[in-house]
């Protein structure tokens, strides 16, 4: 969809990398080997992204590191349009409903590093939640999407222990039960 849209391959795998998970940070040469291309195309990429202030920058030593400007007006438009593109919204769409007390869901894996994947991995925590059903409805997601989904369910107790091992940046909060009043030690703003 995104490709009739947008025509540099280049562009489409930034934004992907920049505008899934807004704490994605990477430069250069880091993308060149990521993506198998020059680093002139990159660059040129990069800095027209710059110039229109949806990608800033700063040095750590001598690399010029780029990451999303999640303030800036289009960036919530430009991560939807991302997670529709790759089929996320769908899949919570038909996962979060009537399967138990669900307080939130996290990508991980490949997307929530902006990596295009076959898989969507997910972490969802709740209590009670009916496995059966959730089975049925991630069978029902995938032939939507054309992805397989991978998922694994923790209590609150078992999520909080296993957040705390993992790094901002491989994981992607989704969805959060707004009644809830689990707070788990991962900021659930998009742009946070």
């Amino acid at each position: 969809m995104i490709n009739a849209l947008i025509t540099s391959e280049t562009r489409i795998k930034l934004l992907r990398k920049f505008f899934l998970n807004s704490s994605t940070k990477a430069h250069l040469r880091g993308l060149e080997s990521e993506f198998g291309e020059s680093s002139n195309s990159i660059r040129i990429e990069l800095n027209r992204f710059e110039a229109a202030g949806l990608l800033h920058s700063l040095r750590d030593g001598n690399k010029k590191v780029y990451q999303a400007n999640s303030k800036h007006p289009l960036f919530s438009d430009i991560h939807s349009i991302i997670m529709k593109e790759a089929g996320i919204d769908r899949v919570i769409e038909k996962v979060i409903h009537r399967i138990g007390n669900l307080i939130c869901v996290y990508l991980t894996g490949d997307f929530a590093h902006g990596k295009d994947s076959t898989v969507i991995e997910l972490i969802l925590v709740g209590q009670n939640i009916d496995r059966e059903y959730l089975a049925r409805k991630v069978i029902q997601a995938e032939e939507l999407v054309g992805r397989k989904v991978n998922y694994v369910v923790l209590n609150p107790e078992e999520a909080d222990n296993h957040l705390l091992h993992v790094k901002p940046t491989d994981l992607l909060p989704l969805w959060n039960n707004e009644e809830s009043k689990l707070l788990l030690h991962h900021s659930f703003s998009v742009g946070g």
